[in-house]
């Protein structure tokens, strides 16, 4: 019974994963596909300067969104497609969850508000509390396949007896 309730924290974390990954990957392509650029930065940039419901701690992020949109136009849907690979394959797991919902926080902020962020912030929330959510992904292959160096253990402390036998032993002098 224990296997089984170990093993159901990754899977349900790596769905969880995989899930707000692919919604990431979507959000990005769409604004591929739709020419996403600086025309559309600066309308958010604009319309969220005009809202009265923007937080206070958004205006700086705005003042640098109307000062380079290009910039912003390339970078946001870029960002969005890394998350979503990011989540998927489970490489830096944590952080690209974190990442997701500090990106969400922002869109928020910024007053746009789309369907499935709410949903998008829960997923990530999940990944971020389950433990193991990134163990059935690439950086568990890698984490098999690279070599580790031999990681030798700290000596004990010099004494007689038992102790100095173990000491000759850890340091090579027992050995043929």
């Amino acid at each position: 019974m224990i296997r089984g309730t170990a093993l159901a924290g990754p899977l349900i974390g790596g769905a969880a994963r995989v899930a707000v990954g692919v919604l990431w990957l979507l959000e990005g392509f769409e604004k591929y596909r739709a020419g996403f650029g600086a025309s559309d930065i600066l309308l958010v940039a604009d319309g969220a300067a005009q809202n009265p419901r923007t937080p206070w701690w958004f205006a700086p992020l705005d003042a640098g969104m109307q000062a380079v949109p290009v910039l912003f136009g390339f970078a946001i849907p870029a960002l969005e497609v890394l998350l979503g690979v990011a989540l998927i394959a489970g490489l830096f797991t944590r952080l690209a969850a974190l990442a997701s919902i500090a990106t969400l926080m922002l869109y928020w902020g910024s007053d746009q508000l789309v369907d499935q962020y709410p949903v998008m912030v829960l997923l990530s929330a999940v990944v971020l509390a389950v433990p193991g959510a990134g163990r059935y992904g690439v950086g568990m292959l890698w984490s098999r396949i690279s070599p580790r160096a031999a990681v030798r253990p700290a000596r004990p402390p010099a004494s007689t007896g038992r102790r100095a036998a173990r000491r000759a032993e850890w340091s090579g002098a027992g050995r043929a």
